[in-house]
């Protein structure tokens, strides 16, 4: 499965899932993509901010490239959200609706969340991404 970003023509940003660029490129064809914002069928491919290659996207016999590793990736991604956001623990809805709110000066911060705090932090417009980190060994 091949996770594209795409635009439409009126710059509407998107995701498509599809078997292989092949397959998007006959959905495009026969008009089968659609923009979720405008409803617009003339969508391009766009570069992503992010690609990782894993086993299954080399050909046959081919040398597997040199490069970042995914686990390499998600360590760094951690790291870095460790050393610039501030560990709030499980104060984040908290804590983010306090700076929402302009209780608080605005900066960085991470922890974690319940459900029930996640809808609310929806509900208030706030926004928030969840990055899920396994636990790494030593």
């Amino acid at each position: 499965m091949i996770i594209y970003d795409l635009r439409c023509k009126d710059g509407h940003k998107f995701e498509g899932w599809f078997k292989d660029r092949g397959a998007f490129e006959k959905q495009k064809a026969d008009a089968l993509i659609a923009c979720p914002v405008c409803g617009n069928s003339d969508a391009t491919v766009v570069p992503s901010s992010l690609a990782i290659m894993g086993r299954e996207s080399q050909s046959p016999g081919e040398e597997p490239k040199a490069g970042l590793s995914p686990l390499k990736i998600l360590r760094e991604v951690r790291d870095y959200i460790h050393k610039n956001f501030d560990d709030v623990g499980d104060t984040f809805a908290e804590v983010a609706l306090r700076i929402h709110r302009g209780e608080e000066d605005t900066r960085n911060i991470h922890g974690t969340t319940t459900q029930s705090e996640e809808e609310t932090l929806r509900d208030e417009g706030i926004p928030f991404i969840k990055i899920p980190f396994p636990e790494f060994d030593a």
